[in-house]
C-alpha cells in the first residue's frame, strides 16, 4: 500500500472520531433562560413554621437568569387567614441578585428578597384589624460548593410586623415590648447525598435568631428523599423545629382552636419544573 492510501485510510478513520469528539462538547450557556415551577405541598413550612394551618398548598413561580449570573424571579402560595389575618390568604415573594463563580466549582449567591401578603393586616383581637403589615424584606448571601449549600439571611424590615407597637399581639402569647426586630438573622444549611436510582437524600438545619426577641428564636431540622418519577418531583420530608408551643400557635378565626404550627410533622409534595 502506497503512501497515499495510508494517508486516505487515516483521515477516513479519523473523520467519524472527530465528529463524535466535537458531539461530545456542551451546549453552549443561553444569554436568557426563563424557568417555571408549579408544586402541590401537604402543608407549606416555611422555616419549619406550618403557614397555611398544617393544611395543603399549591405553590409556583417562574424565575429569569441571565448568562453573565444575574437572574429576578416570583414565587407564590396559598396561606392560611388565621396567621395572616385581613388579606387574600396569599404569600407572595419577589427576588433578584446575582449568582457568581467562586473556588472552581462553587457558587456565590448575593440577592435581595421581600415576602408579600397582599391585602393582609395583624389583628390586635380577633376580628379587630390594624393597620400593622406581614410585609418583610431580607438580603441574603448564600454559597454552594458541591453537595454542601448555605445562606445567611437579613431582615432590613420588621420581621413579618413585629415591633414594640405589635408585640403584644402578633404572636400567640404576648411579647413585651422591645422595639424593633429589624435585623433577625435566619442561618440555613443543606446537605444532599445521591443514593442511585433517582434517589437524593437531604439534611437540613436552620437557625432563626429575632432580634430584641429572644424568646421566638428556635431552630428547625428538616430530612427530605426525593425521586423524579413520571415527569414529576416526589419529595417527603420529616421537619421538626424547637419552637415554643406558647408561642408559635395559631387560632382560628374566633381565636379558638389553636393549633402548633412549629410541631413535627411529615410533609408531602409532587411537583413540576417547566
Amino acid at each position: 500500500m502506497n503512501k497515499l492510501s495510508l494517508l486516505t485510510l487515516a483521515l477516513l478513520l479519523t473523520t467519524p472520531l472527530a465528529g463524535q469528539a466535537q458531539g461530545s462538547d456542551p451546549a453552549p450557556t443561553p444569554e436568557h433562560t426563563l424557568t417555571g415551577n408549579l408544586s402541590l405541598v401537604s402543608d407549606y413550612r416555611f422555616r419549619g413554621i406550618s403557614q397555611t394551618w398544617a393544611l395543603p398548598a399549591v405553590q409556583g413561580g417562574f424565575d429569569y437568569a441571565h448568562k453573565s449570573g444575574w437572574y429576578a424571579g416570583t414565587w407564590a402560595s396559598n396561606v392560611s387567614g388565621n396567621s395572616y389575618n385581613n388579606g387574600a390568604g396569599l404569600e407572595l415573594d419577589l427576588y433578584g441578585g446575582v449568582k457568581l463563580p467562586v473556588m472552581g466549582e462553587g457558587t456565590l449567591d448575593l440577592g435581595a428578597l421581600v415576602y408579600l401578603y397582599p391585602g393582609a393586616r395583624l389583628n390586635s383581637a380577633p376580628g379587630v384589624a390594624t393597620s400593622k403589615r406581614y410585609d418583610n424584606l431580607e438580603l441574603y448571601a448564600g454559597l454552594s460548593l458541591g453537595a454542601f449549600s448555605g445562606k445567611l439571611s437579613y431582615a432590613v424590615t420588621d420581621y413579618f410586623g413585629l415591633n414594640g407597637d405589635t408585640a403584644a399581639y402578633a404572636y400567640f402569647s404576648a411579647l413585651d415590648a422591645k422595639g424593633s426586630s429589624k435585623g433577625t438573622l435566619y442561618l440555613d444549611l443543606n446537605y444532599t447525598v445521591d443514593l442511585g436510582q433517582g434517589l437524593t437524600l437531604g439534611a437540613h438545619v436552620g437557625r432563626t435568631e429575632v432580634r430584641h426577641y429572644g424568646e421566638l428564636s428556635y431552630t428547625d431540622l428538616k430530612l427530605s428523599l426525593a425521586k423524579e418519577m413520571i415527569g414529576l418531583n416526589w419529595t417527603a420530608a420529616l421537619i421538626a423545629t424547637d419552637a415554643k408551643k406558647a408561642l408559635y400557635q395559631v387560632g382560628n378565626a374566633a381565636g379558638q382552636d389553636a393549633k402548633r404550627v412549629g410541631k413535627a410533622g411529615l410533609v408531602l409534595s409532587v411537583g413540576k419544573t417547566f
